[in-house]
């Protein structure tokens, strides 16, 4: 590490004698989480957020933005697998058409390519620096985007959906950074409206949820906007562990818009089993997800429980 000597600060982090340190008085206070890193790959400043990548002498290849810690080459796959896969695996039907607001590292986009029945996916990312970067650093994670259903769109997001025609998407997942800097608006009820508006009847969507050791009442109120905004759905929450999130642990919002008819998907069970890796596919078996893993991510512990609990629509859906 050639700046092991040097206390180089990004935002409030440090990288000091080899150790990247993610630390953030906003969204985790009086904890950090700390990474041995080899070199640095990659650092600049883009027009929204400033993009790093390390190499740390565990984890594989790192990415940063604004400070705090995005993705690993060794944990990403939990993150990743389970904000595609809960949501396409959950609704009933076979979903054609689906939309990943951020992700521009391409991890999100990775998994959903594995579902054949997925038709078309488009991906509107802000910052364009944030896909190029991953393709070079980080190839697998960003594998999704040499599929031929993919439309990457460098745009606003939130701008984008609010321009779509209604009911255009079976789903939408926002694969968001934490709700300070750029991806704050992505947590906002306008926002929310108008993924709503965006979703076919019987649509779903799936949003980065935050920590629940630490952010228990942003997900409170983030769940009772759903609840607000998506009458007559469903709205259900669920989690996974990644050991380089805070806390070793992040959750997902879901919520479901209501069927013609009035049903609403049941979250807490996958309608369809884990989709297979194509023969001669250059994706690896998943990972993190299976049918069993998806009910469990539902089941909160009971601290947990309490917090959520009082936010969330159960589906109707015909019961296994």
């Amino acid at each position: 590490m050639t700046e092991s000597a040097v206390v180089t600060h990004t935002g409030n982090n440090t990288l000091k004698d080899g150790w990247f340190s993610e630390i953030s008085p906003e969204m985790w206070p009086g904890q950090a989480n700390s990474l041995e890193i080899q070199e640095k790959l990659y650092d600049a400043q883009s027009e929204f957020q400033h993009v790093q990548v390390f190499k740390t002498s565990t984890y594989g290849n790192l990415l940063v933005l604004d400070g705090c810690i995005q993705a690993t080459e060794r944990d990403e796959f939990a993150y990743q697998e389970m904000i595609a896969h809960l949501p396409l695996c959950a609704i009933s039907r076979e979903p054609k058409r689906v939309l990943i607001i951020g992700g521009g590292d391409g991890g999100a986009l990775r998994e959903v390519t594995r579902h054949q029945y997925v038709e078309r996916v488009e991906m509107a990312e802000i910052d364009g620096m944030v896909p190029e970067v991953s393709k070079k650093f980080m190839p697998y994670m960003a594998r999704g985007f040499e599929d031929e259903r993919a439309t990457v769109m460098i745009c606003d997001g939130v701008k984008f959906v609010e321009s779509c025609e209604e009911g255009t998407y079976d789903c939408v997942i926002v694969d968001s950074s934490d709700p300070i800097g750029p991806a704050s608006v992505l947590f906002e009820e306008r926002f929310f409206r108008s993924v709503f508006k965006a979703l076919k009847p019987g649509g779903v969507v799936c949003t980065q949820g935050e920590c629940l050791w630490l952010h228990g009442e942003l997900i409170g109120d983030t769940l009772e906007m759903c609840k607000k905004v998506f009458v007559g759905g469903s709205v259900s929450y669920a989690y996974c562990t990644i050991p380089t999130y805070p806390s070793g642990q992040i959750g997902f919002v879901l919520a479901s818009k209501p069927e013609v008819d009035g049903k609403t998907v049941t979250f807490e069970r996958p309608s369809r089993e884990a989709p297979k890796t194509k023969e001669g596919s250059t994706l690896k078996p998943l990972k993190y997800y299976n049918s069993a893993i998806h009910s469990a991510a539902f089941v909160l512990p009971e601290f947990a429980r309490q917090i959520v609990e009082p936010h969330l629509v159960p589906g109707n859906d015909a019961a296994a």
